[in-house]
Parts: C-alpha cells; sequence; structure tokens
C-alpha cells in the first residue's frame, strides 16, 4: 500500500542544520528541508516523515530569503556539485562555522571547547585539483526537456558527473568552476570529437562502450595530466583521439590511458599507459613536492590543503625531538609536511597503493625521518608496534568519514601520548569521538576549514592534551 504524500505548504525557512539541509518548524516539528535557504518561504513534499522530525524537499518557493544570491553556473539545480551556490560565501562559512558550534555542544557534549573562526578560501572558484567526468549513452533530461522534445529527438550520450542518486544517468556538463577553464575545454572538445567520429559511449546496463571516463589532474606547479580510460583497446583509435587532444591543449605535460573492461569504474588495480610525458605530475605543498601518478590519492584542494596542514603544524607545536604518529596518513602528505620539525615521523594507513606513494614521497623530498606502514590502523597499532617505534609524543589521526574506530580510542587512551591532533571531514564523528577522548584528555580548540567552497562540507581539526 502507497503512503499518502503529504506537502506542506507556506513553510518559513528559519535556519540550517548539518549537512546543508535548511530547518523549519510546523506545530513543533522539526523539518529538515533540501534546496531552502534561511528565508524563504516555501512548499514542502515530506519524503521522510517521524514522530518529532521529517525531511523534505522544496515544491516550490513563494518568496525568496533576502540572503540568496543568483548561482553562477548553468548547471546548478541539477548537477550535485555546488550546491550552495544560491548563498554569498560569506553565508556559507557563517553557517559552516556554526554547524560546528552546534555539533560540538551537543553530539560532543563539549559546551565551553573553543571554536575558532572558519578559514575559508581564498579563491572558492577554480580550486580543484582534480576532477572526474564520465561517458555514458544515457543523458539525464529535465522535466522541461521531457515535455518539449519528441522521443525521435532524445539526445543519447553526455559527458559530465552522475546525476545525484541516479547511478545511470549523466549530466551533460558544458562549463565547470571547479577547476581552470582548461577542464571545460578539454571534456568539450573530447565531446565535440567523439560526436564526429561517431564513438560508442559506456552504457553501465549493457556493459560496453569505447569511452568511459576522463580524469584531469591540474596542479598549481602548471603541470597537466590527462587520464583517458576505454573500455576497450583499439589502438588505432585510442592513438587518434590521443594525438587529438595533444595538439588541441598543449598544456597537458602528460598523457596516459587505462583500460577498463570492469563492471565498476575503479582504476586502482589496472595500470595506466603512458602515451605522453613523464606518466605523472608534480604537486607543491608548502617547501615539499609530491609525485601524483594517475592512482594516487592526494589532497583535491591544494591551497587549502597547505591552510589546513598549517593549522596542524601550530596545534602540534613540535620542537624537534617529538616521535610523531600519524594514523591513517594517506600518501604521507601530513607528516611529511610536518617532518622538518620531528624526530621521527611513523605513518600508518590501509591502502597500499597510498603508503607507496607516501614512501616515494618521502624519498623525493630527502627525509630519511619517516616511515610508512600498510596496516589497518586498529590491527596494527598495537602494543609491539607502539614499543617497536617507540613512545608516541604527538599523534596525528585523519580518519575516514565514519570516524575512529572503538578499538583506536581505546588504544588512543592507553598509549595516552601528550598531544593528540584530530583532522576530520565529518565534524558529528569528530565531535562523538572527542567526547570519549575526553575521559583523558582536554579539546583545547577546534579549528574548522573550508576545503570545498559552494558544498556544505566541513573540514575541521582538533587539538587535545592529556590531562596534568
Amino acid at each position: 500500500m502507497k503512503r499518502k504524500k503529504i506537502l506542506l505548504q507556506n513553510v518559513p525557512v528559519t535556519g540550517y542544520a548539518a549537512e546543508g539541509k535548511a530547518l523549519a518548524k510546523v506545530e513543533g516539528k522539526v523539518i529538515f528541508i533540501e534546496g531552502a535557504v534561511p528565508g524563504d518561504v516555501v512548499d514542502v513534499l515530506l519524503t521522510r516523515n517521524k514522530k518529532d522530525w521529517a525531511e523534505g524537499r522544496v515544491q516550490q518557493i513563494h518568496s525568496f530569503s533576502p540572503e540568496r544570491v543568483v548561482p553562477f553556473c548553468i548547471h546548478f539545480g541539477i548537477c550535485g556539485g555546488c550546491k550552495w551556490q544560491m548563498l554569498p560565501y560569506e553565508k556559507q562559512l557563517e553557517y559552516k562555522e556554526q554547524e560546528v558550534r552546534d555539533v560540538v555542544k551537543r553530539i560532543g557534549k563539549l559546551p565551553d571547547v573553543t571554536v575558532l573562526p572558519i578559514l575559508g578560501a581564498e579563491k572558492d572558484i577554480y580550486y580543484r585539483n582534480k576532477l572526474e567526468f564520465t561517458f555514458s549513452n544515457k543523458k539525464y533530461l529535465s522535466k522541461k526537456d521531457l515535455e518539449t522534445l519528441g522521443k525521435d529527438e532524445w539526445p543519447g550520450g553526455a559527458l559530465g558527473y552522475h546525476v545525484p542518486k541516479l547511478y545511470d544517468k549523466i549530466i551533460d556538463i558544458t562549463e565547470c568552476w571547479l577547476m581552470d577553464e582548461v577542464n571545460n575545454i578539454i571534456r568539450n572538445s573530447l565531446r565535440e570529437f567523439a560526436e564526429k567520429n561517431k564513438y560508442s559511449y559506456y552504457n553501465i546496463k549493457e556493459h560496453k562502450g569505447f569511452l568511459r571516463n576522463v580524469i584531469i589532474r591540474y596542479c598549481t606547479t602548471g603541470e597537466l595530466m590527462v587520464n583517458l580510460v576505454f573500455g576497450n583497446e583499439d589502438r588505432k583509435e585510442i592513438e587518434k583521439i590521443s594525438n587529438f587532444l595533444l595538439e588541441k591543449v598543449p598544456a597537458i605535460t602528460t598523457l596516459v590511458y587505462t583500460i577498463n573492461q570492469k563492471w565498476n569504474d575503479s582504476l586502482h588495480d589496472l595500470e595506466p599507459i603512458t602515451f605522453f610525458g613523464k606518466g605523472f605530475v608534480t604537486e607543491k605543498l608548502g617547501e615539499f613536492n609530491f609525485k601524483i601518478s594517475p592512482k594516487s590519492f592526494f589532497q583535491t584542494n591544494t591551497k587549502q590543503a597547505e591552510v589546513l596542514y598549517n593549522v596542524v603544524k601550530d596545534f602540534a607545536s613540535l620542537k624537534g625531538n617529538e616521535t610523531v604518529y600519524d594514523l591513517y596518513c594517506g600518501t604521507g602528505s601530513i607528516g611529511i609536511f610536518l617532518s622538518k620539525k620531528a624526530k621521527e615521523i611513523i605513518g600508518v594507513d590501509v591502502i597500499e597503493e597510498a603508503i607507496m606513494d607516501a614512501k616515494e614521497n618521502a624519498d623525493l623530498n630527502h627525509i630519511s625521518s619517516a616511515s610508512f606502514y600498510t596496516g589497518d590502523v586498529i590491527e596494527i597499532c598495537n602494543d609491539k608496534f607502539f614499543s617497536s617505534h617507540g613512545t608516541a609524543d604527538v599523534v596525528i589521526v585523519d580518519p575516514p568519514r565514519a570516524g575512529l574506530h572503538p578499538k583506536l580510542i581505546g588504544k588512543l587512551l592507553e598509549i595516552a601520548s601528550g598531544k593528540i591532533v584530530y583532522v576530520s571531514c565529518n565534524v558529528a564523528t569528530q565531535a562523538r569521538d572527542l567526547q570519549l577522548l575526553s575521559e583523558q584528555y582536554v579539546v583545547e580548540k577546534i579549528q574548522p576549514v573550508d576545503m570545498f567552497p559552494h558544498t556544505h562540507h566541513i573540514e575541521s581539526v582538533a587539538l587535545l592534551s592529556l590531562k596534568k
């Protein structure tokens, strides 16, 4: 039996909640709303309806908030990448900072912790160093498209981003503000060339098609790498499209291609083939260089990563004689960034390719005081590991969105290092973990950092000191 759809009409939106959702109250019930701004008056179609709260999406806006601005991207509202473009950047920062304050009090139960003013990005466009676009034979069509186009006119292919919550539909992106204009030139030129040469786009349901993905990495050093992903190995056509792209975009410093005949888009177990250039690019963070290969993991906002890492460095306050454990270290970028101020850096991560990159980047920067180990943090960080590598003076943790595993929290409480610097991409799980760690640690301060303008995502760094 289908549930009756509930539409709430003329709802005044009063604030922002977590994860970019707006907030309203109707007859005492809290409503979390997608697509609204505080100050809007909207009709809301409920998607979840509980006793004390509900979730919904905007069906109609009756009056617009004075806080709204005109989104600058023509794909806004369909593309899920930059959902906050209708807010001035200053307001985005204000709401993000407030979210950190609220979550620390509500989930962390730490009402007296100092939350510092959020560090905004100097550039709120063209800030990403990596973008990935998908070729698909299923182009997303809006309701307007469906109404105005006859079936014979429906376009087939698209090159762009996945539609949120629709795995098989791709938005045909003609402009993207997340990276320098070079990304638009590469993507639009490829689409034009593909259509001219009648190349087939990937069909996810039938698992066939020549063109699958294009991945662009554009570094602050000016180096530009493109990885073309094909569904099958047709060397003649691969050479043809690669030469075209190199001629069209002479700024490309290295071009690689990958043959992916799997059902999924993951490339970690596939070997890219270098067509032109050295097969990698070099990025710079502070005084350190990082080699980025086609499969490397790296912070996607280089400039704000430097801001973030300087916060970590400031919070760690290293004197030069400390042993620093960098847990969930990824490619070792934080540890390497701190290395000149530490006696020893010990990094751990479960992803073998990331640890290989970390070791290579330590060598690239002539750092002999850093060592990196592959393994699950909760398994490898046992008594034997800590006793063999020395007392932890400072522990840096940068876990995935799920936060710290309870076993690791227990181990951190047991080893009782003098200081923990907790870097998080999810303030809710960070707040939960801070509350658990507060059994033995004082949470000194928290620094929010905006890594991704025009999105609801927040990076947060917390400093914890062992209780005297």
